[in-house]
């Protein structure tokens, strides 16, 4: 089961600004890939070095830094210093546990959000910090892992499909968060699809086990729903245009990802909202099973309690019980005892008691 925070006892005492990197270390070596381009040219290279990318820190065109990989400070830091971000937006970047917000620093926005995948075999949603600034000229992506999630961005840029190649660095952030939260509903489709054999499962064999997957399964969608509502608020932000940096040909498109955004949360709280009742259900769904056995063994009860009077009068030890002599008294006792059962039964038949 996931953790609610990670630890962070070792940042204790420290002042702020500290960079100490939280959260766990996803890929071996930290990757440097840059993309620069404008309507007519375009250049992408792997970097061994965080210095080879200061010389594209002024130029006219728009420049693309992605980092993969937070567990380097030294590498952070040195970003940082070039670019002229603040200490505390480093250490906001090298801590994994950032709830997802939008800092305006005037010559630069900073905005982190959360990352989703839908891990098929544990059959869990994965969580992943993204960070982005946005500069004049130029947007910083850092990612704790190298995943695919900007690949289509990538290839439109290479391809120079659509007008990303045409506007500024503006458009390139919205294309990357574009990215980002179209991925959730390929998690949203997981969930839906889990939730359904949730629904299957807890109708027709519920059991102990269903219960626990209901709780981490909620437990989840909590996570989830910490994720994307802060969202609404960021983009909003970004939709008003509060800077300069976001100029009045992007804000249609910030509009639009505030739907995406505002339809995801929806979905979001719809299944929040099934699961929740499914515990109600499984615990319903048990004390109808519990009423079945109890109705069941009550009728039996009650046919038997008529037999049991009849045994218990001839059981008695008197001797003057005139039918103690009878030669077929014992079979007509049976067959009276018979016919009593089998008219009970047909009768909580009528009645729908069976």
């Amino acid at each position: 089961m996931r953790l609610i925070t990670k630890k962070v006892s070792k940042k204790a005492g420290l002042p702020p600004g500290s960079l100490i990197h939280v959260g766990d270390r996803k890929i071996e070596n930290t990757r440097i890939r840059l993309i620069e381009y404008d309507e007519n040219n375009f250049e992408e290279k792997e970097l061994s070095s965080v210095k080879e990318c200061f010389v594209y820190k002024d130029t006219s065109r728009v420049t693309w830094l992605n980092i993969d990989g937070l567990h380097d400070v030294d590498i952070i830091n040195k970003i940082g210093e070039e670019f002229g971000l603040h200490p505390l937006i480093l250490e906001d970047i090298l801590n994994t546990e950032q709830r997802p917000k939008m800092d305006d620093f005037e010559d630069y926005l900073f905005i982190v959000g959360k990352m989703l995948c839908y891990d098929t075999d544990e059959h869990q949603i994965k969580f992943e910090q993204a960070s982005f600034v946005l500069g004049k000229n130029y947007v910083i992506s850092f990612q704790e892992s190298g995943g695919d999630v900007f690949k289509t961005v990538s290839e439109m840029l290479r391809k120079g499909k659509g007008r990303i190649r045409r506007l500024g660095a503006d458009y390139l952030l919205y294309s990357l968060m574009d990215a980002f939260v179209d991925n959730y509903y390929l998690v949203l489709e997981n969930i839906g699809e889990r939730v359904a054999n949730l629904e299957d499962r807890l109708i027709n064999d519920p059991d102990p086990g269903t219960l626990a997957s209901i709780h981490d399964f909620k437990r989840e969608l909590i996570f989830l729903r910490k994720s994307v509502w802060p969202l609404r608020e960021l983009i909003g932000s970004l939709e008003r245009r509060e800077s300069n940096l976001i100029h009045e040909k992007t804000d249609v498109f910030f509009k639009d990802l505030y739907d995406h955004v505002i339809q995801v949360i929806d979905t979001v709280e719809t299944y929040r909202d099934i699961v929740s009742g499914m515990i109600e259900l499984f615990l319903s769904s048990v004390s109808n099973r519990m009423n079945e056995v109890m109705k069941v063994l009550t009728l039996i009860a009650t046919i038997f309690i008529p037999l049991t009077f009849i045994v218990g009068i001839y059981g008695m030890n008197f001797e003057d019980m005139p039918e103690l002599k009878w030669a077929w008294g014992y079979p007509i006792v049976l067959f009276v005892m018979l016919i009593i059962g089998v008219f009970m039964l047909i009768w909580f038949r009528r009645k729908r008691f069976l």
